[in-house]
Parts: structure tokens; sequence; C-alpha cells
């Protein structure tokens, strides 16, 4: 038993350890992808997010959260998950290829101004890589949630987008900081357009 609570508290102290090194590193970057969201918003534009297995839960879960409410009751916000639909996934898989299975949706939905959250803990994956292309296509600004090296996303990022980058080199760790990070984003969208959650003193 013993062993297994040591376990359990060096994956609570590794998490922990994570969002301390991402607080002394990114929040400058983290706060210009916010003002980037809440400019998307003020300009009546939306979001559109997307990812893999963790990083498909986390663009559902931001959406939910901009489409519902975060902490405050305020009016719902134009959010669209590319990883909620089941039949248009499967069926630009099958037809076509799984690197194309959110690209073929932007290139449907995406619009100038919109802003695509792409997710990604390696930056590697090539339906995201694909993703981000067919943004810069329609002339979406990407804000690319990262980790490890920032893969090859980083490298085709352009001036206008945001790359968020978590200095870890687990999954799991990155995973857990990118949640932190969505809360902030809704955090902030939530403060700046409507005023709420003062920080008490």
């Amino acid at each position: 038993m013993n062993n297994i609570i040591e376990r359990i508290k060096y994956n609570f102290s590794e998490s922990i350890q994570t969002k301390i090194n991402a607080a002394d590193m990114i929040l400058p970057t983290i706060a210009l992808a916010c003002e980037k969201i809440v400019q998307c918003l003020l300009d009546g534009h939306k979001i559109l997010s997307c990812g893999n297995g963790g990083s498909a839960c986390d663009a559902l879960h931001f959406s939910s959260e901009m489409l519902n409410r975060f902490k405050h009751e305020r009016p719902s916000l134009p959010a669209i998950s590319l990883t909620a639909d089941t039949a248009t996934l499967t069926s630009i898989a099958n037809d076509y290829q799984y690197s194309e299975v959110f690209a073929k949706q932007i290139r449907a939905l995406g619009q100038a101004g919109d802003v695509l959250l792409a997710i990604t803990t390696s930056g590697n994956s090539a339906n995201i890589l694909s993703a981000i292309k067919a943004a810069h296509d329609r002339q979406l600004t990407v804000i690319a949630m990262t980790g490890f090296d920032g893969g090859k996303i980083a490298g085709i990022l352009q001036e206008k987008d945001v790359e968020i980058r978590v200095p870890a080199y687990e999954t799991q760790r990155i995973q857990e900081t990118h949640l932190l990070i969505i809360h902030c984003m809704c955090d902030i969208v939530d403060y700046q357009l409507f005023g709420h959650g003062d920080i008490p003193a």
C-alpha cells in the first residue's frame, strides 16, 4: 500500500512541478493567445478546436465551456469542436485519409477571422498539421498547444499564430498542463468580455 501511495504522490508532485515550470516560462504566450481569442469573439467570429485522444477531449472541453458557461452566467459563445461529429470523422477517414479529418471540416466551416485551437502534445500529428495548413488557406489565426520540442508544427506556424509549448517531455504532464491553460483561456474570456472573476485581494 505504501508503494502505491508513493507513486500517487510522485504523480502529484510531477504534475505540480510541470505547472510551476510552465508558469515560469510561458505565461506571456498564454496571455497573447487569450488576447487573440477575446478579439476573435469581439469581432463576431468563432473558435474551432481539434486534437487526438486526450487532446480531442481537451478540444471538446474548451468548446463546451464556450457554448455553455465557465464559472459565471453569461451568453453562449461560438465554438465548434471538430472532434465531436463521429459520422463526419469516420466518413472522411474512410473516403480519404485520417490526416484530412479536421482539414476538410475547416475548409467548410472556417472563415477569415476565426481562430483554430490546435492541440497536440507532440506537435507532429499529421491531421493537426493538415488542419493548420487548411486554417492558413482560410485565413484563420492558429493557436497551437504543444509540448516536447514543438515538433513539426513549430516550423509551419505563421507570424500571426501563437504556439503555447508546455516545457515537458511526458505526454500526461503536458496534457494536464494543457487543461489548466484551457481553463485560463476560459477565465480570461469571462473576465475581459463580461467583467467576471476579480481575483481576491
